[in-house]
């Protein structure tokens, strides 16, 4: 089994070579095997040229990708990344997810625990939602997503509060969207339903009614966070938990 934390393990002393080395050591690979196991790591994680570079200089994309070639050095069948891009940039989180994606098609299986919805999207074959530490729902990313049904309206308001609260009991009134989810969002509200296109314009139009002003509306398919949203009745606050670190 290999594991990666969410804070990174590496010897930041260390050269890049030298910790992938280390690791080998702890993990008892086989002497002969050492060189090779370095070489084909740093090459996996794009780390060959700065191989003899001591890890301090390196960004903080860098010592992730690192950190987690040291947790495969002894190539285990699996592999627990816990938060593993939690606090990169969008590009260090994406250079990681191709990393992942590369792995896990060279046979080994991910067991990854993440905040960011969409790296589970683009990630997991199959995933559960945790809540109060109860498993809630899982499955497929798809099939997730087939289960909150139809198409999300996204509505943008002015008014603050009180708008998006009048704007919720009117679409929850809504004879069309009898079946519908009905959420506050922080720029207005959202209403899931099979019947979000048919009937989302008449829905604006009492809205408009109603004296509110709409300043933007959009019609997409379910994400993962309208999933998490509808067990939850909360939006997953990814800032929030990155401040709280």
């Amino acid at each position: 089994i290999g594991y990666m934390a969410q804070e990174t393990s590496i010897d930041p002393e260390l050269t890049a070579e030298e910790n992938i080395r280390f690791a080998c050591e702890a993990y008892g690979v086989p002497r002969e095997e050492r060189s090779e196991r370095v070489t084909e790591l740093l090459d996996l994680v794009d780390l060959a040229d700065v191989a003899d570079k001591r890890v301090e200089e390196f960004s903080g994309g860098m010592k992730k990708r690192l950190d987690a070639a040291t947790a495969l050095v002894h190539r285990p069948p699996l592999v627990f990344l816990d938060e593993p891009t939690t606090g990169l940039d969008p590009k260090a989180r994406n250079r990681l997810w191709d990393y992942f994606q590369r792995i896990n098609d060279l046979g080994t299986t991910i067991f990854l625990t993440t905040q960011y919805l969409e790296e589970a999207d683009q990630l997991c074959d199959r995933l559960a939602v945790i809540l109060d530490g109860e498993i809630v729902a899982e499955g497929s990313p798809a099939d997730l997503k087939r289960e909150v049904g139809g198409e999300v309206l996204d509505v943008e308001l002015e008014g603050g509060q009180s708008a998006r609260r009048q704007a919720a009991t009117i679409a929850r009134e809504f004879e069309a969207f009898a079946d519908a989810s009905v959420t506050e969002t922080d720029e207005g509200i959202s209403v899931t339903a099979e019947t979000a296109r048919q009937y989302g314009t008449d829905l604006l139009v009492a809205l408009r009614d109603a004296e509110l002003t709409v300043t933007g509306f959009n019609i997409r398919a379910p994400t993962l966070d309208d999933v998490f949203l509808a067990i939850t009745g909360e939006k997953l606050d990814t800032d929030d938990m990155e401040a709280g670190r």
